[in-house]
Formats: structure tokens, C-alpha cells, sequence
């Protein structure tokens, strides 16, 4: 199956009703996210976009691509794609945000953790760092980032190790 094309968006910035901090009091962290579905996908793909660009501030946003399930594979493929967005909030703040999200969208954390699901948000870089490994273990992780990563002209740096 071809790659779907999510839409292109306008994207305006934050407004003042959404719950984050303005970005006028706050620096702006960048972050790319992987975002994957397997339960309706085109639906709540749409509606993460939907949510996302009205809360955040979408900078780039990947084609989706198909992909087959990892691990558990009695369950369908998953739509996969990656974004690029600018945030006022700090890291673990904006990681419960989008665990907030998920559950928003409907997710449930069921026994089998890669398992179907309806949404799947996970932080891939922060402010330019790889804080993922799933970016270089995983395909349908690093194909959308590094499409975005053309697109906007940013670069990744390696996970600093302490």
C-alpha cells in the first residue's frame, strides 16, 4: 500500500486557552514525536493532528507509512508517521502531556504492551537529541523522523550518556 498523505496544515500558534504556559514567559523546546495507530488509524491519526495543532505548534509533519506489527503479531499493521513541533513545556511535562493524549484518543495499556492500540506518542528527540534508541533500532520510528529532518532542515545529534 502507498504512503498516505496526512494533510497540510496551517498551523496558527498557541492560543491563550490552551493549558500550556505562554510562549512569551517560557523558552521553546523542539521535539519530534513518532506517532502510531493500529485501531482506525486514518481517524485518529487526523484527530491527534487536530489536537496537536491546536495545542502545540506543528513545525513538520512526516507522510504516514504502513507498517507490520513488531512483537506481538496477531493484530493489524500499524499507520506510522513522525512530527516536528515547538513546545513551552519541559520534557517529562510535555511526555505526561502526550500519555494524556493517548488516553484522550482512547487508549488502553491492556497485558500485551505491543499490542494494538489507538494512538502511540512517543518523545524521539528533544532540543536536537536522540533520547529514543526506537530511532535507531526501528524503521518505521526513523524513516518518518529523518523525513522530517529533511523536509526542516534540522539535525539529530546521539543521546548524551552520563
Amino acid at each position: 500500500m502507498p504512503p498516505m498523505s496526512l494533510p497540510p496544515m496551517s498551523l496558527p500558534p498557541m492560543s491563550l486557552s490552551t493549558p500550556f504556559p505562554s510562549a512569551h514567559t517560557a523558552p521553546l523546546h523542539e521535539c519530534f514525536i513518532s506517532l502510531g495507530s493500529n485501531i482506525d488509524p486514518d481517524h485518529n491519526f487526523v484527530q491527534a493532528l487536530e489536537i496537536i495543532s491546536r495545542e502545540c505548534v506543528l513545525l513538520a509533519c512526516s507522510k504516514a507509512i504502513r507498517t507490520a506489527p513488531v512483537g506481538y503479531q496477531q493484530q493489524p499493521d500499524f499507520l506510522n508517521a513522525a512530527l516536528l513541533v515547538s513546545t513551552p513545556l519541559e520534557r517529562e511535562a510535555f511526555r505526561a502531556y502526550l500519555k494524556g493524549l493517548e488516553d484522550r484518543l482512547g487508549r488502553v495499556r491492556g497485558a500485551i504492551k505491543s499490542g494494538p492500540r489507538t494512538m502511540d506518542l512517543d518523545i524521539i528527540a528533544w532540543d536536537g537529541e536522540v533520547i529514543d534508541d526506537g530511532y535507531f533500532h526501528h524503521s518505521y520510528v526513523r524513516k518518518p523522523v529523518d523525513e522530517v529532518l529533511s523536509s526542516s532542515g534540522r539535525r539529530l545529534e546521539p543521546q548524551k550518556r552520563s
